[in-house]
């Protein structure tokens, strides 16, 4: 713009300045008139491109609502080109081309010119979801041109957001000498992007606040499934117990809990625990993670906790459970590795069965050595008539067991190796020797793991350890 006035100064000295022997056929020939035109139409070019873009950036930042501001498209493209009217259609997702907004000069024609469009672009189906051909444009002026008639002109230019097409704005004229001039094209180019611009943002905005929701929904259903979670673990006679879940997302795939297997249990509604009394502790993980995993993971935790009252051994309860939940996991190509056990706090007897779950490990005190509880069985979910094994340890004061998913054991450092089982076992072996407790064994476990995974660096999978600890 300054320099537009510094042109034009320099003319007006040009002009008025007296004429030289050198310059006195320049003059007569009107050349310093002739720039200054030139000038002040490009003032004024300049000063409609910058009033253009003073509107546009006002409504983009007045209006909330897209349709408020493409409302105003039409009226400004007509307002800057000096045409009759404007149209502005957009391609819809189901493949539909849309006449979204409509200004026309003479209120009395509005009525039919919007007819005649709404024909012309009814004429036109795309392939829903896809970049329109590359004659859609040519089909649609041709429409147009059909039922407006010859005495309206069109000239039209491409809405482009993020390089795609998705909808054209027409500037529309009855006289017959209007000219599609470089300056109109610009001017409707300049309203063109500032459209694609809104819808661009009113989409972003869109997508954001779905993703409010997602978070807001995603947050609810973690929040449910850690109530579901024990709170803190039961006191069982002669044992202390220790337990940590640490989610690779907001909704975990990873099971755990403390069940109590008779109703006796139940309505006492009391953390001490019998002598007599048995208690399940079983840990399981849903193959996957995220939302899906979550749920099946609390569906689950139901029907488990129904089973176990009906007072059968761990392998019928695993058994049962396989064949009633079987066909959700089916439908949704999904599978539990479960590990479910009772412990007799009297005999000291825990009696257990494995659905193919990473097998526990039992670090004996007097040997000070680590082996596993296992047995055979198949994933829950695989085969509906798949059964299960029943096997017993007979525990001794001071030793200690340790439930734990794979999420712990197939950890990776940024090199890609895992932390592996050997070195779980090796790490478990250690503290069993060298921490005071259950809850010290689980913190240390999980340091081990975390340095090496990275401290700058979240796991991939969620983590879980159980940890029983038989008092000496």
């Amino acid at each position: 713009m300054e320099d537009a006035s510094r042109e034009l100064q320099k003319s007006q000295s040009q002009l008025f300045s007296q004429p030289t022997a050198g310059n006195t056929s320049a003059a007569t020939d009107g050349t310093p008139v002739v720039a200054l035109k030139q000038l002040m139409a490009q003032l004024q070019e300049q000063n409609k491109i910058q009033d253009l873009l003073g509107s546009l950036s006002f409504a983009l930042r007045s209006f909330n609502n897209l349709n408020q501001f493409l409302e105003l498209i039409p009226l400004m493209a007509t307002r800057v080109t000096d045409a009759n009217g404007s149209a502005l259609f957009l391609y819809k997702p189901n493949g539909q081309v849309r006449l979204e907004q409509l200004h026309w000069q003479d209120s009395g024609q509005r009525k039919n010119i919007r007819k005649a469009l709404e024909i012309a672009s009814s004429q036109i189906t795309l392939l829903p979801n896809t970049a329109p051909l590359a004659n859609a444009t040519g089909i649609l002026d041709d429409q147009m041109h059909r039922y407006l008639g010859p005495d309206v002109q069109i000239f039209g230019t491409a809405i482009l957001v993020k390089q795609t097409e998705r909808g054209w704005l027409y500037v529309l004229s009855r006289d017959p000498e209007y000219s599609w001039t470089e300056t109109r094209q610009k001017l409707v180019r300049l309203v063109a992007d500032q459209t694609a611009v809104a819808i661009e943002n009113d989409e972003l905005a869109i997508e954001l606040r779905k993703k409010e929701r997602l978070d807001q929904e995603l947050e609810i259903g973690r929040e449910i499934q850690r109530r579901l979670l024990p709170r803190q673990c039961p006191t069982i006679p002669g044992a202390v117990l220790a337990a940590r879940c640490k989610g690779a997302n907001r909704v975990i795939g990873n099971y755990y809990d403390f069940i109590p297997t008779n109703h006796n249990q139940i309505q006492s509604n009391t953390k001490n625990g019998l002598e007599s009394e048995l208690w399940g502790l079983v840990i399981g993980n849903v193959m996957g993670k995220g939302v899906p995993a979550g749920l099946i993971m609390t569906m689950m935790r139901g029907m488990l906790r129904g089973e176990v009252l009906n007072g059968n051994s761990p392998s019928m309860i695993l058994q049962h459970l396989n064949r009633a939940i079987y066909a959700d996991l089916e439908n949704s190509h999904r599978f539990v590795t479960l590990f479910y056990s009772e412990y007799n706090p009297q005999s000291r007897i825990l009696s257990y069965s494995n659905a193919a779950h990473n097998p526990p490990l039992w670090w004996h005190a007097a040997t000070k050595t680590v082996t596993r509880l296992d047995t055979l069985g198949m994933l829950i979910g695989l085969d509906a008539n798949s059964e299960y094994e029943n096997a017993q340890a007979q525990l001794e004061r001071g030793d200690t067991i340790i439930y734990y998913t794979n999420g712990l054991t197939d950890a990776a450092a940024a090199s890609g190796d895992r932390f592996n089982e050997d070195n779980f076992v090796a790490g478990f072996n250690t503290a069993c020797k060298y921490c005071n407790g259950p809850e010290e064994i689980v913190n240390y476990l999980f340091d081990q793991v975390e340095q090496f995974i990275g401290a700058d660096k979240q796991n991939t999978d969620d983590m879980t350890l159980v940890v029983m600890q038989l008092e000496s």
